[in-house]
């Protein structure tokens, strides 16, 4: 079999992304934080790139964004005409005489004293484990028992298990546990809901038998709400197992959740607010903390000026400069495509706006993407991680796009829409026989024309956090 080399000539068509078309999708899915991040860490690596004058960059990018999306569009070297001299810059500011140092004697205030340090569950049950002056191995098998908490304040080991890794007796740890058991929170270092009731149902003084037969027996028939078969097995009257489980829902089932990582609240800084103002919407942009770029007047004369540099000197500065005009031509994108797909939402939504959630929409990502012109992909990248501020609270873009729902005269409401009606139906029921879900799809069709199945309404219950109705029932 010969061996021989051929030249052959194919065309055909290749899609390849440019540099350009790769940072602009990229920051077009940022969320804020990261954005802010991302030029934070470009104004680091890249010396071509300066932070521009807040107030004066901040003007130029509202006319930007108000103006007609038709007229031309503002090119980079356009918006960098007006640059302090760099000599200039140097010679100005290299004088040491206009050093200025703040007196040390003059009083400012302890930053400490403002800030306040969360106390964890580890760390409160350790302060409290060492208050009791253990001993080395006591000690240990404390930081053992705390460490295999989990985030509601349950042991997830077993004393054996723990015994196990300390390489003890399983009495020793049996009786240390006794003890945590009596730190606060009350109810902690429970290995079940039924001892961590019993537990505090004996701290906080609570002498009933009753209670503590229900805790211990009847734990199932109380999270079903079978309150009768709960008399009928005590032999009792349903008056005072009414007033038994009162007094047990007094008590905490997750006594560890308030000392927990996950309770810290999470601030979301909208990307975009919606006012109304004259009878009709205003889209304005939150540029707050995002740092205005420009481009160092400097490092571009040196390449214009035909200046003596070594050519992989000026290859690098090249380099630098092409990027940097990458990034803030992406990141003008980035705002153009955001307060356009806003614009849009509420031009579709402007029922919502007025009215609220009950009157939105079904919308899905190409009615707005067929409205300004640009691809799904594109849509939902922009609605992805983006917050705006309307006039009815804080929401996530993708809020405003919901599946639809066929009433029974053939129009449609959206899915969101009907999760609030939902609510609202529950929020009305009576406590004592509220409405299962087939009696919800009735009175969804008969009050709103709204026909859906009682599993869809389960499905939306479920995806509210709403009990079923035979765990809502209360006496």
């Amino acid at each position: 079999m010969a061996i021989e080399l051929q030249q052959n000539l194919k065309l055909q068509q290749q899609l390849v992304m440019t540099p350009q078309l790769q940072m602009a999708i990229k920051l077009l899915q940022l969320s804020r934080l990261e954005l802010v991040e991302t030029v934070r860490q470009e104004l680091e690596s890249n010396p071509t790139l300066e932070e521009a004058d807040t107030v004066e960059a901040g003007e130029e990018a509202a006319e930007e964004v108000t103006e007609n999306p038709e007229s031309r569009e503002v090119t980079v070297e356009e918006s960098f005409e007006n640059h302090l001299d760099w000599q200039q810059y140097l010679e100005e500011y290299s004088s040491v005489g206009r050093l200025h140092f703040e007196s040390e004697e003059k009083e400012s205030p302890n930053y400490e004293a403002f800030t306040a340090s969360k106390t964890t569950l580890f760390d409160h049950l350790r302060w409290q484990l060492l208050m009791t002056r253990p001993t080395a191995e006591e000690e240990n098998i404390g930081s053992l028992i705390i460490g295999n908490l989990n985030k509601y304040g349950y042991m997830d080991a077993s004393v054996e298990e723990v015994a196990g890794m300390a390489g003890v007796n399983p009495s020793k740890v049996g009786n240390l546990l006794n003890i945590m058991q009596t730190f606060d929170p009350p109810g902690i270092c429970a290995r079940d809901l039924g001892e961590c009731l019993l537990i505090q149902a004996r701290q906080l003084g609570i002498d009933n038998p009753l209670v503590t037969a229900i805790i211990r027996d009847h734990l199932k028939d109380l999270e079903n709400r079978r309150y009768q078969a709960i008399a009928k097995s005590m032999k009792t009257d349903m008056q005072t197992v009414s007033a038994a489980i009162n007094l047990i829902r007094r008590l905490d089932p997750v006594p560890g959740e308030r000392l927990g990582a996950e309770d810290e609240q999470i601030y979301i800084t909208p990307d975009v607010y919606v006012y109304k103002q004259d009878g009709d919407y205003v889209v304005m942009l939150n540029d707050d903390d995002i740092p205005q770029l420009n481009i160092n007047s400097y490092y571009r004369q040196a390449v214009k000026s035909g200046r003596t540099l070594h050519k992989d000197t000026r290859a690098y500065i090249r380099d630098r400069l092409r990027s940097a005009e990458w990034l803030i031509k992406s990141i003008r994108q980035r705002r153009r495509t955001i307060y356009n797909v806003m614009q849009s939402i509420v031009e579709f939504q402007r029922d919502f706006f007025d009215h609220g959630i009950s009157h939105l929409k079904p919308m899905v990502l190409r009615d707005v993407a067929e409205d300004i012109n640009m691809h799904e992909s594109t849509i939902s990248r922009v609605t992805t991680n983006k917050y705006a501020h309307t006039p009815h609270g804080l929401l996530e873009l993708k809020f405003f796009f919901n599946s639809s729902i066929n009433r029974v005269d053939g129009q449609t409401v959206a899915s969101a829409s009907v999760q609030e009606k939902i609510r609202s139906i529950i929020a009305e029921e009576s406590s004592n026989k509220p409405f299962s879900d087939k009696k919800i799809a009735e009175l969804l069709e008969n009050s709103s024309g709204i026909r859906i199945a009682r599993r869809t309404v389960a499905k939306y219950r479920e995806m509210m956090g709403i009990l079923p109705s035979s765990k809502r029932k209360q006496l």
